[in-house]
């Protein structure tokens, strides 16, 4: 087979350099492809994916590999590849267009464009032969070549209806009123009729953490006291931690489960989902005291820590769903490996466990999941509890001994913004509720990358890999790491993490705040010209960026006391209102910006010399508090108090804690037992 090189090799990302030595005549996106299109009134074929995509491999190797479908390519269009974790503004808009043309979307994404980069027809997998109801992808190839060539008029009509379906998804109508208490409370029971009783979640298979939806039952609990809210999502995550959706050996979750019982994985670990489920774990774990969900929390910290983080502070992308070419391969076990590895004895406990049978559960192979508690293990096998429990961990270190073993999965070590963002305030949050020292200069040390790597002045970038940091950052770069900036202010109380999170939202104010109707854009006012300039708000995979800016403008109001942040916070809600309330699902996120702004937060503000006040702070960060804004302030250091608390100080030389809410503050308190009621 010929040696092929294309543009593809100079690039940075890991899944678009895996394209560089296809006999496709790859582009990346830019002026060069567009420029060559429009010169040789050439359609343009835009191929979408991301490295952990399993579909993906498929149809590279089914197509792209292939020379005669490669040649057809070259011949009929000018070729480029996208990596949607790269370009998601390129990504959101296209996705957008395919929604419109066949109803569903996904990756790898195909889409066929007019030269000036419109689209007109488009999907997702093709096959190489017909099959699965699709047809091949050659013959494909050659029915868009010749539509273009000779039915202009067509093409140019699908244009136009796709393009004013575009220009309308970004047109929205703003309410006349704020949103209320009512509509989080509205949302949360719609949404609590998709709740699967028996195996948790949201809907039947596919089956997502879905971590938003989960966040506001959390939220709804708090806000109505209804116990069935707390019940779905403690349940939900016992029922993902037992699954094989939680990878039992090394730790961490993988991206979805394809059945609803949470058994049957793809096998791709995301670092924005591990990101998102860490503080849910947490909540539950502040809400109960039970330490399954903190160990959980912390298993998915470690095993982050071990296999995501960079040496230079940083945290890598994804992991790849295929090993050795085949999906899920890394992951699976054999009765007789698993003897092998622990004896008949102990292999025994374990298969029983683990649910590891000859017959296995996934292609005659074995994903682990735990099918029944360890008391309940330790009482069939009569043995002792602790004795059972210890043989677990044994079994576990064992088995990822072997594992390491084997031929691991890809790994797409780029670092974006965005995703980096989140697990810094994973790792935060992680180190206030667990008391944790090196979460905490982990996420210190995340933060002091991303200024270092990723940030110029008061602009952000999205993407970094092998010393090479490029591309405008988004929205989402912005947002989230403002959050973060903003978690980790809270945690390490010093004033310059406050500040740097000020000027990089007032930034995202100048740059991406659309003045006319409200809002933020995905992209910047000086960011390269796309067919529209979308302003996406729906809380997928991940949160909206619009969602994410929406909480932190009202954090950032109640820190600094500016009525612009909650002015502009008041814009976006009211923009977002409609469609909150007809399709709570996709704005989840968004509607715990607005139990947020209803129920208004907690101040804490703790009056104490650093090394006092230990307990006190330790027993407020282990509440669960969703609303809150936390503030120490050294007595010695005549540090700047919040308004409401001028000429405020301690009482009886103690640490001493003012809650203040709604415009109103308790007086002074010392002990636990004078907090603890403050907070409800």
């Amino acid at each position: 087979m010929t040696q092929h090189t294309n543009r593809l090799i100079h690039e940075t990302s890991p899944y678009l350099r895996q394209h560089a030595h296809n006999p496709v005549d790859w582009y990346p996106w830019g002026e060069e492809a567009l420029a060559r299109a429009q010169q040789e009134n050439k359609p343009i074929l835009l191929s979408v994916g991301y490295s952990a995509c399993h579909w993906c491999h498929v149809m590279e190797h089914e197509s792209f590999e292939d020379e005669a479908t490669a040649q057809l390519m070259n011949e009929q269009f000018i070729n480029i590849k996208v990596d949607r974790e790269e370009r998601p503004d390129v990504d959101h808009i296209y996705m957008n267009a395919v929604q419109m043309l066949t109803g569903r979307g996904g990756w790898p994404m195909t889409v066929f464009l007019t030269p000036d980069g419109k689209p007109f027809y488009g999907g997702t997998y093709f096959p190489k032969e017909d099959r699965y109801g699709m047809p091949a992808f050659r013959r494909l190839l050659l029915a868009v070549a010749q539509a273009y060539r000779e039915k202009p008029d067509d093409v140019q009509k699908t244009v136009g209806q796709l393009m004013a379906g575009l220009q309308r998804m970004e047109a929205l109508q703003s309410s006349d009123q704020p949103p209320d208490a009512q509509l989080v409370t509205a949302a949360a029971a719609k949404l609590s009729g998709a709740y699967d009783e028996i195996h948790g979640g949201i809907g039947q298979a596919p089956k997502f953490p879905n971590e938003a939806v989960l966040e506001l039952f959390l939220r709804a609990h708090r806000a109505a006291g209804q116990q069935r809210y707390l019940d779905m999502v403690l349940h939900t995550l016992r029922q993902m931690a037992r699954g094989g959706i939680y990878d039992q050996v090394g730790g961490g979750f993988h991206r979805y489960s394809v059945d609803e019982r949470w058994l049957v994985p793809h096998f791709e670990k995301m670092l924005y989902d591990n990101a998102q489920l860490v503080p849910l774990y947490l909540s539950a774990y502040q809400l109960t005291g039970d330490r399954f969900f903190a160990d959980i929390a912390a298993d998915v910290l470690a095993y982050v820590t071990r296999e995501m983080r960079s040496p230079e502070g940083g945290f890598y992308s994804t992991q790849d769903a295929d090993s050795e070419g085949e999906e899920g391969k890394f992951f699976l076990w054999d009765v007789a490996e698993v003897r092998r590895i622990l004896g008949d004895d102990k292999a025994e406990v374990i298969c029983r466990y683990w649910d590891i049978s000859e017959a296995g559960n996934f292609e005659q192979r074995n994903i682990l999941h735990a099918t029944l508690a360890v008391e309940q293990l330790a009482n069939m096998f009569r043995r002792d509890v602790e004795d059972v429990r210890q043989l677990v961990a044994e079994a576990r270190c064992k088995l990822f001994g072997a594992r390491a073993q084997r031929v691991k999965p890809g790994l797409d070590d780029k670092m974006l913004t965005a995703w980096n963002a989140l697990m810094i305030s994973a790792y935060a949050k992680a180190a206030e509720v667990l008391d944790d020292v090196r979460y905490r200069q982990i996420a210190v040390d995340a933060v002091a990358f991303v200024e270092a790597k990723l940030q110029r002045g008061h602009r952000l970038l999205s993407t970094y890999k092998d010393g090479v940091a490029k591309l405008n950052g988004y929205l989402d770069d912005y947002a989230f790491f403002v959050a973060a900036l903003l978690d980790v202010f809270e945690l390490v109380q010093e004033r310059r993490y406050l500040e740097r999170a000020v000027a990089l939202a007032d930034a995202m104010l100048a740059h991406f705040w659309d003045a006319q109707a409200g809002g933020f854009f995905f992209t910047s006012d000086d960011h390269e010209t796309l067919i529209v300039r979308s302003k996406p708000a729906f809380d997928g995979s991940i949160p909206s960026g619009n969602s994410v800016a929406a909480r932190n403008l009202l954090r950032l109001y109640h820190y600094t006391e500016r009525t612009e942040y909650l002015e502009r916070a008041e814009t976006l809600l009211r923009l977002y209102a409609g469609p909150m309330r007809e399709q709570p699902f996709g704005f989840a996120n968004m509607l715990c910006a607005v139990d947020l702004y209803t129920q208004k937060p907690r101040e804490i503000v703790v009056v104490t010399a650093p090394a006092d006040g230990v307990e006190l702070l330790q027993r407020i960060r282990r509440t669960y508090l969703p609303n809150r804004t936390l503030t120490v302030v050294d007595p010695s250091r005549g540090e700047p108090l919040p308004s409401l608390l001028q000429g405020k100080g301690q009482r009886d030389g103690k640490p001493t804690v003012y809650v203040c809410h709604n415009m109103t503050c308790s007086a002074p308190v010392t002990e636990w037992g004078e907090l603890e009621p403050l907070l409800g």
